[in-house]
């Protein structure tokens, strides 16, 4: 039996396994080992591919891809957000490669990439999905451009980013599992656990080998997040809805989107209706702070900070400026809520808070 043969089993055993109480360790030890057939069959692959994948070159301050299935819009609203060129038509398709542009939005230059139209079945390679998904998975933001009449997409489109190890709008499950060399599956945990049993969780384990280790558990996780945190290979990127055409839909239309979809961004990319709301929406989810950069021996430039990513450290910010910066770095004076005092002395690997104030001392 074939690897993919034995994913297709598991799946249909999966499927067709009323779930409840007394099933719920048998589940959880199918989808550990379905976790696993798909992560071997990624890696033959993966090896044996010689094709050329969708190269792109990271820039700017944070990445954004447009995902949605063909002729949904995407290329027209690239177009309209950074003044890009890709191309556009009426068939589905149109675009076959990674269409780059740039979005210069409150200070913020944000790399937006036009990828190739996402079909059913993607994660499994149709339609060179693989290839596609590579792209997505380096993002900092997942734009969903749905067709007002087919938002049903959103679901297929979030299943199979899901079944390609990318989670939309979640957060990596508060999990440790330190490996041993004896004693054992030690299991502990600070919550209650509604969806596993200790058995089950020394299954899951078992199914990827690992017998002896200690496990942290501080929340009410599924076997799903329990086999992600065993895995260690997910990403957790944020995701905005946007729903295109809505100038051709009746009012009956729209306010059914608005129920099913009360955080998506209505627009028409065509007529260029809410253009302004995707641009704050794509700034406000990527989680910029701003920096104001102090000259040695000047005053603070607080009208127009330097925008970087929460998280970013003194480091990121000279490899922004210049690369000569981090060579000649010899410490920073930090004034803000990241400071334990005004003006305090930090090295490269200061955290920044939104609003500090940062003057670089470096060589001369």
């Amino acid at each position: 039996m074939s690897i993919h043969e034995e994913i297709n089993k598991v799946q249909e055993e999966i499927k067709n396994t009323p779930y409840n109480k007394a099933t719920s360790h048998h589940i959880g030890r199918l989808k550990a080992k379905l976790a696993r057939l798909r992560d071997e069959a990624e890696r033959k692959e993966s090896g044996k591919s010689k094709g050329a994948g969708y190269s792109v070159k990271r820039s700017g301050d944070a990445t954004v891809s447009l995902v949605g299935f063909p002729s949904v819009g995407k290329s027209t609203l690239l177009n309209k957000l950074t003044g890009a060129q890709s191309e556009v038509a009426d068939y589905e398709f149109t675009t076959l490669e990674v269409i780059p542009g740039v979005l210069e939005y409150k200070g913020a230059k944000i790399q937006m990439l036009d990828v190739p139209g996402l079909v059913k079945g993607a994660a499994s390679g149709r339609g060179r999905g693989k290839e596609v998904i590579s792209v997505i998975r380096n993002s900092n933001l997942v734009v969903f451009i749905l067709d007002v009449f087919q938002i049903y997409q959103y679901d297929v489109l979030k299943q199979e980013l899901y079944d390609a190890g990318v989670r939309i709008n979640e957060n990596p499950p508060d999990v440790t599992i330190k490996r041993m060399d004896r004693g054992g599956v030690i299991v502990d945990s600070t919550v209650d656990l509604d969806y596993l049993s200790v058995d089950t969780i020394k299954t899951v384990l078992g199914e990827y080998k690992i017998h002896n280790a200690h496990v942290l558990i501080r929340e009410n996780i599924t076997v799903d997040q329990l086999i992600d945190a065993v895995l260690e290979n997910r990403v957790y990127i944020p995701g905005l809805p946007i729903i295109n055409k809505v100038d051709l839909a009746d009012e009956g239309t729209i306010e059914y989107c608005v129920q099913n979809f009360p955080e998506a961004i209505m627009i028409s990319a065509d007529q260029e209706m809410n253009i302004e709301g995707v641009k704050e929406g794509i700034f406000s989810l990527i989680d910029f702070i701003r920096v104001y950069m102090k000259p040695q021996g000047e005053s603070a430039d607080l009208e127009e900070p330097m925008i970087i990513r929460k998280g970013s450290t003194v480091e990121d910010v000279c490899e922004s400026l210049h690369r000569d910066f981090k060579k000649k770095f010899r410490y920073a004076r930090v004034w803000g809520s990241s400071a334990k005092h005004p003006g305090q002395r930090a090295g490269l690997d200061h955290v920044l808070h939104d609003k500090d104030i940062l003057s670089l001392i470096i060589q001369k």
